[in-house]
């Protein structure tokens, strides 16, 4: 069922793994610096370790650039335009390329900023969480809310038409009032798009060895029902479970995650996901998450810390998974091409989830229905077997 004429969407990732201190709530692969941070020995590691990988991904345009981390904004600007500079002159790459960065706003610097977007970063995450300083304390973030808010501001002041800001809801002590308050003034600061997550507690975390008090299920409840009101009223689309956008401003990085795309990744324990262009199977491929681990065996070339086939199974889970994200959800097309699998293997499942009100189906159209987006964990789990 692999279409060898419409090769899979690719896109990159980079990692960078250092920050100034690691959240209590992380599981991410991120790392305290003590002194300095290597940035030119790290910059180096990553252009081998992207050279090393050329030979998987030769001749396939990149659609999306995304450096996330840790802080990636702790990089100079010196050793940011080298990583761009590196990527340019080794790949092909997408003519209105979407090159996004994460940054944090206890590390605002109004020249580096300046310097992103001039040297061709066009897209920012700013990580604001919140704009309470006592939840913010709470949530061991080094900045203040004014900080968050300020860097906003910077961003617009420095040319970026076009910025996310990520934000947390279900915090230590958070009532509806502070969520809304959270809500109304990252709108005032005139994002594109708003990341709205529930604070989870994950294993190896700070938080999951003394987990703080947190809201009631039924507060949650209010708290994004008010939320997802205050947004649509300011023109912000759900797109994605925890995605809003104003029009024409949804990432197409995430997007590209969401439909199933190819990924490569390189840095401290990125993954990657890459099709055959042959044989249209998938494997995938992560690095070695110590810094000083990965840096020495990027430039031994090869970085690489395992890998694996996806099988048949897993695929129709894994797509279902990412794909059953979007609010609008998919076309049956997709799941052909992006897992050569046949539509025939959701037959029997699709059928149930629509028997339970869970899923819409108009034809060659499969969305969650609204019972189904209210529930999609027990809808993805019917995808599980």
């Amino acid at each position: 069922m692999y279409d060898l004429c419409e090769p899979v969407p690719l896109s990159l990732y980079v990692h960078l793994p250092w920050c100034v201190r690691k959240c209590p709530y992380c599981d991410f692969n991120s790392h305290e610096f003590a002194e300095t941070l290597p940035e030119r020995e790290y910059v180096e590691a990553l252009i081998a370790d992207l050279e090393s990988e050329l030979p998987r991904v030769w001749g396939r345009r990149i659609e999306s650039v995304f450096i996330g981390g840790g802080t990636p904004s702790l990089f100079s600007s010196s050793a940011m335009e080298n990583l761009l500079d590196g990527l340019r002159a080794r790949l092909p790459l997408r003519p209105d390329l979407e090159i996004t960065l994460e940054a944090n706003p206890g590390t605002l610097d109004k020249m580096r900023f300046a310097d992103y977007r001039q040297m061709g970063i066009n897209r920012l995450s700013i990580g604001a969480q919140s704009f309470d300083d006592a939840s913010l304390h709470r949530l061991g973030r080094i900045h203040s809310a004014s900080e968050a808010q300020q860097a906003a501001e910077v961003a617009h002041s420095s040319g970026f038409d076009n910025f996310n800001l990520d934000l947390m809801y279900g915090l230590p002590e958070q009532d509806l009032s502070m969520a809304q308050r959270d809500i109304k003034i990252a709108l005032s600061l005139m994002p594109t798009h708003i990341s709205y997550y529930q604070l989870t507690i994950e294993p190896n975390t700070y938080f999951h060895h003394a987990p703080p008090a947190l809201p009631e299920q039924d507060l949650i409840i209010d708290i994004q029902n008010r939320a997802q009101q205050l947004l649509a009223d300011a023109g912000f689309q759900q797109y994605e479970v925890s995605a809003y956008a104003s029009p024409g401003h949804q990432c197409r990085h995430n997007l590209n995650y969401w439909k199933f795309g190819d990924y490569l990744g390189i840095g401290a324990g990125a993954h990657g996901k890459l099709t055959d262009p042959g044989s249209g199977t998938i494997t995938r491929r992560w690095k070695l998450r110590q810094p000083k681990q990965y840096m020495s065996a990027a430039y031994s070339g090869d970085a690489t810390g395992g890998s694996a086939q996806a099988p048949p199974r897993e695929l129709i889970f894994e797509f279902m998974l990412n794909a059953l994200r979007l609010r609008d959800g998919f076309e049956l097309s997709l799941f052909e091409r992006r897992t050569g699998l046949s539509r025939t293997h959701l037959a029997n499942t699709l059928d149930l989830a629509v028997e339970r009100e869970l899923i819409e189906r108009n034809g060659e159209h499969v969305k969650p229905s609204s019972l189904g987006w209210n529930y999609l964990n027990d809808l993805i789990s019917l995808f599980l077997s």
